[in-house]
């Protein structure tokens, strides 16, 4: 064995020293890619069942937003009601009632003044 054998060994042992110390980070790396794949399927397998759910509460939700909707209508149809109501009670009893008002008033006043004398 020549130096050139040794050199060419020495070589040799630093390059599959070089591929052992590379190989060692993509083999961590593939066992991380692998626990990601698990996570992910993991996710998607909870995720699916909590998306059917929201969905079915937005569902709901809309249901119950339309019966709101309609509530809202109603009471805004019964304040215009009760509104027409009152203008309509204002104005057939109040002027009678300002006359009667105003005469008795009146029937008063004479009556104290008649007897004061």
């Amino acid at each position: 064995m020549n130096i050139s054998d040794i050199i060419g060994l020495l070589f040799a042992g630093g390059f599959v020293l070089l591929v052992i110390f590379l190989g060692l980070p993509l083999i961590k790396l593939a066992k991380v890619v692998d626990e990601t794949t698990v996570t992910v399927k993991l996710l998607n397998q909870e995720l699916k069942p909590m998306l059917k759910e929201a969905n079915v509460s937005l569902v709901e939700l809309n249901k119950q937003l339309s019966r709101v909707d309609s509530i809202t209508e109603d009471v805004e149809q019964v304040t215009e009601n009760v509104n027409s109501l009152v203008a309509v009670l204002t104005a057939g009893i109040g002027g009678p009632l300002a006359k009667l008002i105003g005469i008795t008033k009146g029937f008063g006043k004479g009556i104290f003044r008649g007897s004061g004398k």
